[in-house]
């Protein structure tokens, strides 16, 4: 090797300083010749070269030292001998690394790396799957009511298939020798809460509403009993194929099936609901949910962990702050404009009762929500502004005045305070107006400020805020499963995407929540004609010819 004879080349490096030669390049430090060829090289360059001036000998010396560290070789000194070289280094140099700076030698390549171009194409090809499933979507809307429903029954059957056969395959091995019956009796149990589920569903919704169908209605009344008996089937049989010795693993296995029907089967009980009270309350959740998870992920890849350096959320390690703020905020804006103009069409705003198969024409008296009406902003707010920073919004902000009367010198609202016969209302409201740049005798009142919307858009606001705080939190107990188990997606089945639950795990409870926020906040009741007329037929002879008379008074009465 050529760290045999290091003390020739430190004997050849004090004679080449003698005669006032330069060192020779920091490559041939690093060579892998022999010394004797080193020393050769050495005594041919003695005689060749002429005398150099000490200044000239120490800045080569500088220049070679910076050469050679970042190649991990001892630094010289401008009186000392060259140590001997280690045989870690005694590598040859590729060509380019000898003729180059350093600068030159650390530049990055500029051919894109692997690991970049692999992020690309997963990218495209989680776009080209996002815009095929946002096209079946629409078109599945638009060919009517009960194609929707199949797609939700359809999922809830995707999403049950790979929630439990993520612990089926953790326990595989002991599952199928020890367990029988094990994957039956859970789907045996998804079934039963799918019937029960729309069994409901089907006899408030479909039936009863509508008068055609009330033929049906002596086999409905059997739907609860049909019900029970598939619980108490199921029930029996669960119990009966527990195993001595293994009874603890299988109660666990039974209280994931249980968590896991709450999840695809009890917060989406009330989802055909939201589809058949307007088809708006079925698509708008689901964009809101789409559009959160979409600004949130370019909001966090644009500018997480810019501002806020804290860690979001242990369970989605890739979560940021930014992300989260920056989709709430798009969410908010997008669902603003998107209801008004989803409002726009009868085709997602008119509720239906009707089973079809072919779509039809909606046509029903559009409720008040979906048409535009004047609303007053809180003025309460603006007063915790600096009446210079409420003018300089960009709003169409007016300032109400209360006028005095100049008869009396004091102003309405104290004339009526004092004798208040002497203002009729209607007179002491006409008082507040706008107020009159330069009239001595106004005083500020309170900011106004006049929105015209669709009153649907306020609920979307609230809906929004339901989609930005709280769904995302059914993508983090997503994230918590599989971080337990040890997974990266719970299946393959959609390219760039992984499974149904990867897509669609905030989806189930915004779903819940929007029937929730119908229910209190929108139509409190629903009371049909059809279903009145059910029940007066449910009514005994008494009790018809009582309700009839009291009908007949409230539409003499007006």
């Amino acid at each position: 090797m050529t760290t045999t004879n290091a003390p020739n080349s430190s004997s050849s490096d004090t004679l080449r300083r003698r005669r006032g030669a330069p060192t020779p390049p920091a490559s041939t430090f690093v060579s892998t010749a022999s010394s004797s060829d080193r020393h050769n090289h050495s005594d041919s360059a003695d005689k060749s070269a002429g005398i150099v001036a000490d200044d000239h000998d120490a800045s080569f010396l500088r220049r070679a030292n910076s050469s050679v560290s970042s190649l991990d070789v001892p630094r010289l000194d401008h009186d000392s001998a060259m140590p001997p070289i280690s045989p870690s280094i005694s590598r040859p140099l590729p060509a380019a690394a000898a003729t180059t700076s350093p600068a030159t030698v650390n530049r990055a390549p500029s051919k894109k790396s692997p690991t970049d171009e692999s992020r690309l194409r997963k990218m495209l090809t989680r776009l080209v799957s996002g815009l095929i499933m946002l096209s079946l979507f629409i078109l599945i809307l638009l060919s009517g009511h009960v194609y929707v429903c199949a797609l939700v029954a359809l999922l809830q059957v995707l999403l049950f298939r790979e929630l439990v056969t993520v612990r089926y395959h953790a326990f595989f091995d002991r599952i199928e020798q020890t367990i029988p019956l094990f994957r039956t009796t859970q789907w045996m149990w998804f079934f039963v809460a799918i019937f029960y589920a729309y069994s409901e569903f089907v006899v408030e919704v479909i039936i009863k509403s509508n008068t055609k169908l009330h033929y049906l209605l002596g086999y409905a009344q059997w739907a609860p009993m049909l019900s029970f008996s598939l619980y108490t089937g199921t029930f029996v049989l669960t119990i009966a194929t527990m195993q001595t010795g293994h009874i603890k693993f299988q109660l666990n296995q039974l209280c994931w099936t249980v968590l896991v029907l709450c999840l695809t089967v009890g917060q989406l009980k009330y989802i055909m609901h939201n589809i058949y009270n307007g088809l708006i309350w079925f698509t708008l959740p689901i964009l809101l949910v789409i559009t959160n998870d979409v600004m949130a992920y370019f909001s966090g890849i644009t500018m997480g962990r810019k501002f806020i350096t804290r860690p979001f959320m242990p369970l989605s390690p890739n979560k940021t702050w930014e992300g989260f703020i920056g989709g709430g905020i798009f969410t908010i804006i997008i669902g603003w404009y998107l209801s008004r103009y989803l409002a726009q069409f009868t085709w997602m705003t008119c509720p239906t009762n009707q089973l079809v198969f072919f779509p039809q024409k909606l046509e029903c008296e559009v409720e008040n929500i979906f048409h535009e009406a004047t609303t007053y902003f809180p003025h309460q707010v603006f007063e915790l502004l600096p009446r210079a920073v409420v003018h300089l919004l960009p709003l169409d902000i007016v300032e109400i005045c209360t006028h005095r009367d100049p008869s009396t010198d004091v102003t309405t609202t104290a004339a009526a305070s004092i004798a208040p016969n002497l203002l009729h209302p209607r007179e002491l409201a006409s008082r507040l107006a706008p107020c009159v740049s330069g009239s001595p005798h106004q005083r500020h009142h309170h900011y106004q400020l006049a929105l015209t919307i669709i009153p649907i858009q306020l609920h979307a606001i609230s809906l929004s805020l339901f989609a930005s705080l709280v769904a995302p939190f059914g993508g983090f107990l997503a994230s918590a499963i599989k971080r337990a188990y040890n997974m990266k997606d719970f299946d393959s089945l959609i390219p760039g995407h992984g499974g149904v639950m990867d897509r669609f795990d905030c989806q189930m409870i915004m779903a819940l929540c929007t029937w929730v926020h119908y229910n209190t906040f929108v139509k409190t009741t629903t009371v049909s004609v059809a279903k009145m007329l059910y029940m007066y037929r449910l009514l005994g002879e008494e009790e018809r010819r009582e309700f009839l008379e009291r009908i007949s008074g409230m539409v003499e009465g007006g």
